[in-house]
């Protein structure tokens, strides 16, 4: 009899050491969730906070869809665009899957433009189904191609004039002529290698000062260093693209940011 309560009580304190445990663990993880920073931008439910045309973007099973079919073909590349401000030094983090056929890209530090509707212009994490540019910086509707995926880049001084035909006469073969390989962060083949087609892959955008690098599932895929004070943005917008092409299907999700 002794040796049985001696055992149930034994029991008692072990179920009891777990739950303390358990509730030890969910603190520490709470906290070290607060401790991150991050904010989410993204309900999963609604479109609540973004400026989109519904025609191309919805919230659909806990995702930002955005997916241009055989009706609704574009003429010029469209953007749902953050409503919370213009971040300026900050990590962005989320998930996204694309089709095949898919051509996509984050913007930040952006502006909007006027004359075309839910269209940006500024820094864009590449991303496309084929996988031929993820991670790579390109500036939209601007310098172009920053720095391909596999490349550190300092972007030069701009020495030319400040004007949309100045800017294009530094542009050849969709790349700016004003940048400068430094390094390499990899092979850029070995890097598409990592990524997932047509499935969930993992982005974090880490924006500060003038040095800008894109993850793609927890690897570097590229770096720029905008040293160029005239096309160089330190703030602006934030949004999501598809782009002109055949039809596609982009999901986002878990989209979070966390201002540095």
């Amino acid at each position: 009899m002794q040796k049985a309560t001696s055992i149930r009580y034994s029991i008692l304190f072990l179920i009891l050491c777990l739950a303390m445990g358990c509730a030890s663990s969910g603190v520490s993880q709470s906290k070290s969730k607060k401790e991150k920073g991050f904010t989410s931008i993204f309900d999963g439910k609604t479109l609540d906070g973004w400026d989109g045309d519904p025609t191309y973007w919805r919230a659909e099973n806990g995702n930002l869809v955005g997916e241009i079919t055989p009706s609704t073909l574009l003429k010029t590349n469209n953007f749902i665009i953050w409503k919370g401000g213009e971040p300026a030094d900050f990590e962005f983090k989320g998930e996204f899957n694309i089709t095949e056929t898919g051509n996509s890209g984050i913007n930040y530090r952006s502006d909007r433009l006027t004359d075309v509707p839910f269209a940006l212009r500024g820094y864009q994490a590449d991303i496309d189904g084929r996988r031929l540019f993820t991670g790579q910086n390109y500036e939209e509707r601007k310098r172009t191609t920053l720095a391909y995926r596999g490349e550190k880049a300092t972007i030069n001084a701009y020495d030319g004039a400040p004007t949309p035909e100045g800017i294009r006469a530094k542009v050849a073969k969709n790349a700016w002529q004003g940048r400068t390989v430094t390094g390499s962060v990899g092979n850029s083949d070995s890097l598409k290698a990592l990524i997932k087609p047509a499935d969930w892959n993992s982005f974090l955008l880490v924006v500060k000062g003038n040095k800008m690098q894109h993850y793609i599932n927890g690897v570097l895929m590229s770096e720029v260093t905008d040293d160029d004070a005239v096309n160089g943005k330190s703030k602006g917008l934030l949004g999501v693209q598809v782009h002109v092409g055949p039809p596609m299907k982009v999901q986002y999700r878990n989209l979070m940011i966390k201002t540095l």
